[in-house]
């Protein structure tokens, strides 16, 4: 094999390929020959059917199949014996046509190809020791599990049935309806022993407010308008009249927080269930403390590194991050100027953020590479676990698709691979703690996107 470099320019690369005549011919003669001895043909005996039929029948799919194998393993070859790294896959161009490469598997004549790609860049690591990063920390105030164990209480709250109660805020009631359009019912419109509590916002605007006062027997005709941005496209923006039968009003009586309480929820008193709460919370808050803390260490890492990016990868990158823009706007029935945006404006948007995420995987990739961090199948095993448990009782068909689709398992490594580079880069910053509230901790980002 000859390899000749005809483009050297940046990450851009093209290396011109010449594989020796005989070479691939021999290989086409060898898979003939090994086809020939397992091919089982009617009126011939196995290993007996003469070469020229079996190249009438099989020899373009066999010369097809030597072909790309030859082209990946020299491939594979020319790169590392350049010792390069490919941003993506090569992208091989034959200057041959179907008379040449005959000519090519017959043994006639060299095999030539083109080889184009960019390289991965060479990146300087920065020294995280000296990173500056904060860690922000917060304490779990009674105030705040005393509010957390309302809320339990709020969301056990049972309902009594009361006779010649008028429905108010707060209440259930329990009603069927039909929903019509035009005088016409409409797909998904009617309902039986529907559950309603009036304040909450179940229901479309106006159909509560529709209910309230009305009591057990009652029927109403409630009219209430969809939201322009209803999912439903049909049913968006338009206004429905809904026949309503009232068969029940509970008013609310929400639990006393006890021992009484806390038994009913698993705990074996107050005291306990307090301190399950508590740890609880202190999880949220260690959750949101990291969060922080990995969006800070990224935004750092991103300011510290700067080098060429492979086009390739950020038009890869930035394909998928539109076709997820373009489709979320599709099915919300919305336009770049219902968001305060031109497409211009948004393009360009996400042309940074997807540069951010490519410049930001090479240097994660790379500092995990060079520090020996790994991914045990252990961990892989455990992820899937958990994946699988976000799907009750479609667990098996979790298990095969990760089983039987390739690059599958990368949905897996790639986060757990990050989140152990990251940790060795804290170990290495030792980022200062600084107390805050817990409103300020849980506070979101202006732009959860990294």
């Amino acid at each position: 094999m000859q390899v000749t470099e005809t483009v050297s320019d940046g990450l851009q690369r093209k290396l011109k390929v010449v594989v020796a005549a005989g070479e691939i011919g021999a290989k086409f003669t060898e898979r003939m020959d090994d086809f020939k001895d397992r091919v089982q043909l009617k009126g011939f005996r196995r290993g007996k059917v003469p070469m020229a039929h079996l190249k009438k029948l099989y020899g373009r799919s066999l010369m097809a199949e030597v072909l790309q194998s030859t082209l990946d393993e020299t491939t594979r070859k020319a790169l590392a014996d350049r010792n390069e790294r490919p941003a993506m896959q090569p992208k091989i161009d034959l200057t041959e046509n179907e008379a040449e490469i005959e000519k090519v598997l017959s043994g006639e004549a060299d095999l030539a190809f083109d080889m184009s790609f960019e390289v991965l860049p060479e990146i300087a690591l920065a020294d995280f020791s000296k990173l500056t990063l904060e860690k922000l920390v917060a304490d779990v105030p009674d105030s705040e599990i005393d509010k957390a164990l309302s809320d339990l209480a709020d969301r056990n709250t049972a309902y009594e049935t009361e006779d010649g109660r008028a429905a108010g805020k707060d209440d259930q009631l329990t009603i069927d309806f039909v929903g019509k359009i035009g005088g016409e019912p409409f797909d998904g419109g009617k309902g039986e022993d529907v559950k309603l509590v009036i304040g909450q916002g179940g229901f479309i605007p106006g159909f509560e407010e529709g209910l309230t006062g009305a009591k057990a027997g009652d029927t109403r005709v409630v009219k209430a308008t969809f939201p322009a941005e209803y999912p439903v496209p049909t049913l968006a923006g338009n206004e429905a009249e809904f026949d309503v039968t009232v068969k029940a009003v509970g008013k609310p009586v929400k639990p006393a927080v006890d021992d009484d309480f806390a038994k009913n929820l698993g705990a074996p008193d107050l005291a306990k269930l307090r301190e399950m709460v508590q740890a609880q919370l202190q999880r949220e808050h260690d959750q949101a403390s990291r969060s922080k803390l990995k969006r800070a260490l990224l935004d750092a890492l991103e300011k510290a590194h700067d080098f060429v990016l492979p086009a390739s990868l950020v038009d890869g990158e930035f394909e998928g991050i539109w076709q997820q823009v373009t489709t979320g706007l599709e099915r919300s029935n919305k336009t770049f100027a219902d968001e305060g945006k031109t497409e211009e404006g948004a393009r360009e948007e996400f042309r940074k953020l997807a540069e951010r995420r490519v410049r930001l995987g090479l240097v994660i990739g790379e500092i995990g590479e060079k520090n020996k961090v790994t991914v045990t199948e252990e961990e892989i095993r455990r992820a899937l676990i958990e994946r699988a448990r976000r799907y009750p009782g479609q667990e098996r068909f979790v298990y095969e698709y990760f089983e039987k689709t390739p690059g599958a398992v990368d949905e897996l490594r790639a986060p757990i691979f990050e989140d152990k580079v990251v940790d060795y880069i804290v170990e290495l910053a030792k980022p200062t703690e600084r107390k805050v509230s817990r409103e300020e901790l849980l506070k979101p980002l202006e732009d959860e996107t990294v």
